[in-house]
């Protein structure tokens, strides 16, 4: 036990140390390149005091984009864990069961009709990735889907979504225009004015979620071993999956639709940490900050002075780590 507890730490501050590394590169690298004393003296002076081009950069362009990479990395990751444990599938994640295409339908609408404060677009995220999660779940329980059924029927709804976003940004042109960076995903137009009603979104949906975690351990043991401990199945997973939207959908609503974050993470939580959502929770958090971060780092920096979504490097990453899972499960036929 106290050789697991000792891992555990390690695991949790070696996340952490490289979460605040990728944080200072991602401040300091880019086409224009800060060095560490100029970073410490802008951050003295404020956003108030921007007098000097390193200063101009870092409060407007480099802190805004590394606080956007922070949060949604930590909200798609542990959306993605709890859609796992309440479906009871570890191949279920916020990109692959339409959650993300749910909230980016929802962001091309407001596009459309040119709704685009940062507390709609952040509110019609949510509410798209809402209607997205409880279709699925409500569809899986009404026909008593196996686990493989709940991912393609996931699958399904996805392309559904992501037809009907394409559909309007054809029709209505100026829509698609705006509509197209957030399609790919990534962070090279991301405001503090957009950033912060999500922010506030994500860090209200992690509190709360962080005080549920013996109640999601409860509820990935499956429906009959829930009630039978006394708990009220439908409501809580209704609570999880209603958090697990909220977090994407406010997610996503600035990064746009990154795929595979909240699938790579909480699989490697488990095999670091444990099961245990009170240990996988957090540890998802800080992990997916700090992956998102590094891949955005990356992708900016890879290829410089030209620049590579931060989307397009995920699903490279992303699309055949979920096969290798496939391959792993026998095509999903042991679950």
């Amino acid at each position: 036990y106290q050789m697991k507890k000792y891992k555990t730490e390690r695991c949790f501050a070696g996340a952490a140390v490289v979460l605040i590394a990728v944080i200072l590169m991602s401040i300091c690298l880019g086409s224009a390149r800060i060095a560490l004393p100029e970073l410490l003296q802008a951050i003295k002076n404020g956003i108030g005091n921007v007098s000097t081009p390193a200063s101009r950069i870092i409060w407007y362009a480099r802190l805004p984009r590394t606080i956007a990479c922070v949060l949604s990395g930590a909200a798609l990751a542990t959306a993605g864990a709890v859609i796992q444990g309440v479906l009871t599938n570890k191949l279920a994640s916020p990109g692959i069961i339409g959650v993300n295409a749910g909230a980016g339908l929802a962001v091309t609408v407001c596009c459309a009709f040119g709704a685009l404060s940062g507390w709609i677009i952040a509110g019609a995220a949510f509410g798209g990735a809402v209607a997205a999660v409880l279709l699925v779940a409500f569809t899986a329980q009404k026909i008593s889907a196996s686990r493989t059924t709940v991912i393609l029927g996931g699958v399904a709804v996805n392309s559904c979504l992501n037809a009907a976003s394409e559909a309007i940004s054809i029709l209505i042109p100026e829509a698609g225009m705006q509509a197209a960076d957030f399609r790919v995903g990534g962070f090279s137009n991301v405001a503090y004015v957009r950033l912060l009603p999500a922010a506030i979104l994500i860090l209200a949906g992690l509190l709360v979620l962080f005080t549920l975690t013996n109640e999601l351990d409860v509820i990935s043991l499956g429906e009959d071993t829930a009630q039978g401990l006394g708990m009220s199945v439908k409501k809580m997973r209704t609570v999880f999956l209603t958090l697990s939207a909220l977090l994407a959908g406010a997610a996503v609503s600035f990064s746009g639709l990154l795929g595979f974050v909240g699938l790579i993470v909480p699989h490697v939580g488990r095999k670091l940490v444990s099961n245990e959502n009170g240990k996988l929770i957090p540890f998802c958090a800080i992990a997916g900050a700090g992956f998102v971060t590094l891949c955005d780092l990356i992708a900016r920096t890879l290829f410089s002075p030209y620049e590579l979504p931060v989307g397009i490097l995920m699903s490279c990453i992303g699309g055949p780590f979920f096969l290798f899972l496939l391959i792993k499960r026998k095509g999903g036929h042991s679950g």
